[in-house]
């Protein structure tokens, strides 16, 4: 366990580096911006630059966006989780304070394409192992344990008034490739861990109640069990049948290695759901 620990911060500690790279060597120079809270501590940092007396960094500036955020989920998510994330955004807003701001390339779609693939290697790694970089990611977590609501729809309503913002502030053209940043960071992301909302996850294991019970234990999912039989062994199993946030995944990887490491289980992306998704 001590081992998964120091295995878990140090990648949030790269996951962090990296998107402090993505930011000082790449966006911020080409004033092309990031998605999420990254991107609305870089509008309020140029906005501050332009038109008023003083200036607050964008670490600062992202690291205060998320103190509320932290707050409420080590409230309705769970302190594991919060933790790890409250140590991303911090160690994020550190090195974006330590690393110097450098511009690496004077064209702004090199950056625009790089810097997007670097924080998203950085936000990948992060996801896999369990955390996250904070800000919408916190804020989507704690919506699908409280209500089943599209979580997609924030994503996209705070990172169209980055873009809109961006554009009408700054001119069109750093808005447009800030769209080339959000599509290269997306297909990474994809490629890394997911970027889907939620996940149906089909387990086939011989150990179907100890699995159930330390799932419900650790996760707030219901679960529908089928019975199965192996076509080549004849043996009898059993399916446990759920669906998840992407979040989630991470944990439930690692339960299924504790209770039953020979257990066979399949991800598939789910496009939508009907009717509860969580356990009472």
């Amino acid at each position: 366990m001590v081992i998964q620990h120091a295995q878990k911060v140090i990648i949030v500690i790269i996951g962090a580096f990296l998107n402090a790279i993505a930011m000082n060597f790449f966006l911020i120079p080409a004033d092309v911006y990031a998605s999420g809270f990254t991107g609305v501590a870089q509008l309020l940092f140029r906005i501050s630059e332009d038109y008023f007396p003083f200036t607050v960094s964008t670490g600062v500036t992202l690291f205060l966006l998320n103190i509320p955020v932290t707050i409420l989920a080590w409230k309705k998510v769970g302190r594991s989780f919060t933790i790890y994330s409250f140590l991303s955004v911090f160690l994020m807003s550190l090195f974006l304070e330590i690393v110097p701001i450098y511009r690496v390339n004077d064209d702004i779609l090199l950056n625009a394409v790089f810097g997007g693939v670097i924080a998203a290697i950085g936000v990948g790694i992060t996801l896999k192992w369990g955390a996250s970089t904070g800000g919408l990611d916190i804020i989507a977590m704690i919506l699908s344990r409280m209500k089943d609501k599209p979580v997609g729809t924030y994503f996209f309503g705070l990172n169209a008034i980055i873009i809109l913002s961006a554009g009408i502030l700054f001119g069109w053209e750093k808005a447009l490739y800030t769209l080339v940043t959000l599509y290269a960071s997306t297909r990474v992301i994809d490629a890394i861990h997911t970027r889907h909302e939620k996940l149906t996850a089909m387990i086939i294991t011989k150990k179907g109640k100890e699995l159930k019970d330390a799932i419900h234990a650790r996760m707030v999912r219901g679960i529908t069990t089928l019975p199965a039989k192996g076509a080549f062994s004849g043996e009898d199993k059993e399916m446990l049948l759920m669906v998840i946030t992407r979040y989630e995944l991470y944990d439930l990887e690692h339960i299924i290695k504790e209770v039953d490491d020979q257990a066979f289980t399949n991800i598939v992306q789910t496009t939508g759901i009907f009717g509860f998704f969580r356990r009472e």
